[in-house]
């Protein structure tokens, strides 16, 4: 059986895709499907950097998920680690210019590129909390799990 990789981006790797694939991740897991999808996640922005530390808003709203991201997760730019779009099978983003920003990277041609929203079929972005109260964080935090409790029957049936 083949494992399926998902990608997921948004512009530096610290929030909302971390959100993402860290939620998606506990998903399979607590199905037992792990061994079946492979998730990672990576910045797309100028700025983003190899390194940067995950939000402490990102972490406490994922702790209010029964996550707990330790201090080796630590952000990547897409750009440094194309291997990342090399291998993904199924790439989301946070927002349509970052769906846009990795369409123009030669890796992504023939790549299933969507927003986590489009591929829901809702439309819109899915907007960056960065320098917000850690409200916006943990409403981000659940809007992208109901975005991904609506995203795993897709998904499961793309990996059958």
């Amino acid at each position: 059986m083949l494992t399926m990789n998902i990608l997921f981006v948004c512009h530096a790797n610290t929030s909302r895709s971390i959100m993402a694939e860290t939620l998606l991740r506990r998903m399979f897991e607590e199905r037992g499907l792990n061994h079946r999808f492979h998730v990672d996640s990576a910045g797309v922005a100028a700025y983003a950097r190899d390194g940067a530390l995950v939000s402490l808003d990102t972490r406490f709203a994922l702790r209010d998920h029964g996550i707990h991201v330790g201090e080796e997760m630590r952000s990547r730019d897409l750009k440094r680690n194309l291997h990342l779009l090399e291998d993904a099978d199924l790439v989301l983003a946070m927002t349509a210019e970052q769906k846009e920003i990795v369409a123009r990277m030669p890796q992504a041609v023939g790549k299933a590129l969507h927003t986590l929203r489009g591929y829901v079929g809702d439309e819109g972005d899915i907007a960056d909390p960065a320098a917000k109260d850690g409200s916006v964080f943990e409403e981000t935090c659940r809007f992208i799990k109901g975005c991904l409790d609506h995203a795993l029957p897709r998904m499961l049936t793309s990996a059958a």
